[in-house]
């Protein structure tokens, strides 16, 4: 199993860089977990236009999914037009929101729609995806761990601390985590710090830990950058 990290910004772009997508390849199947802005053009840097088989989303934040609406037009009226689009796993109620961006009728010309539920695992081109609740303010979200010929890739979506993405990254190979925050907040609560992160890691067991989705003005040792490609 192969991962690609094609975009790993927070919620703001860091310079000259995409939002978060992170590619995971294995005997030809691909798979895109999130696809924030930035994220469809990187992948089409290297091909006319990307042939997936599945994109997962782990929540609405635009960060996470705003180069969905962009997809969709590449595939009604672009590069893609009469292409079969890939599946596009939703979180739970989420072809009501898909149906906020645009008629839904659009999205099901252009994807095959599907909506996930908490910890039941589903099938993602050849990929075993289990996905569990995390924490991040009000909006619903979804960490992701995905398994495959005995590996394990575990993606901690956006989320604060909580026991839940310790079952999530439990022995996994590696553990990508975002790490947002220079100190905890207050108040509530939707993010991690570098030390939460790896507070989990340890914790969970997991093999590899890699943080995602912070800042460049916040270096730490573990943190990817875009076009980083680990096998697992």
């Amino acid at each position: 199993m192969k991962l690609t990290v094609v975009g790993c910004s927070p919620a703001w772009p860091n310079p000259g860089s995409a939002h978060s997508g992170y590619l995971v390849e294995a005997g030809g199947d691909r798979v895109l977990l999130d696809c924030g802005p930035g994220v469809l053009a990187r992948l089409r840097a290297n091909e006319s236009w990307p042939l997936l088989d599945a994109i997962v989303l782990t929540h609405f934040h635009l960060d996470h999914c705003g180069d969905l609406v962009p997809w969709l037009w590449g595939s009604l009226m672009g590069p893609a037009t009469g292409r079969a689009g890939p599946e596009l796993w939703l979180p739970p109620e989420g072809r009501l929101r898909l149906a906020e961006l645009a008629p839904i009728e659009q999205w099901e010309a252009a994807f095959h729609l599907y909506e996930y539920a908490d910890a039941t695992a589903f099938a993602a081109a050849g990929f075993q995806v289990t996905p569990h609740r995390v924490v991040h303010y009000d909006e619903p979200t979804w960490g992701l761990r995905i398994e495959r010929g005995g590996r394990v890739l575990a993606y901690s979506a956006d989320t604060a601390s909580t026991p839940a993405l310790v079952e999530l990254a439990r022995n996994a190979d590696v553990f990508l985590c975002e790490a947002t925050l220079a100190e905890p907040e207050e108040g509530r609560r939707g993010h991690l710090t570098a030390d939460d992160a790896r507070a989990v890691f340890i914790e969970a067991g997991a093999h590899r830990l890699l943080l995602t989705h912070r800042a460049v003005e916040l270096p730490v040792d573990e943190l990817v950058y875009e076009g980083l490609e680990l096998e697992l």
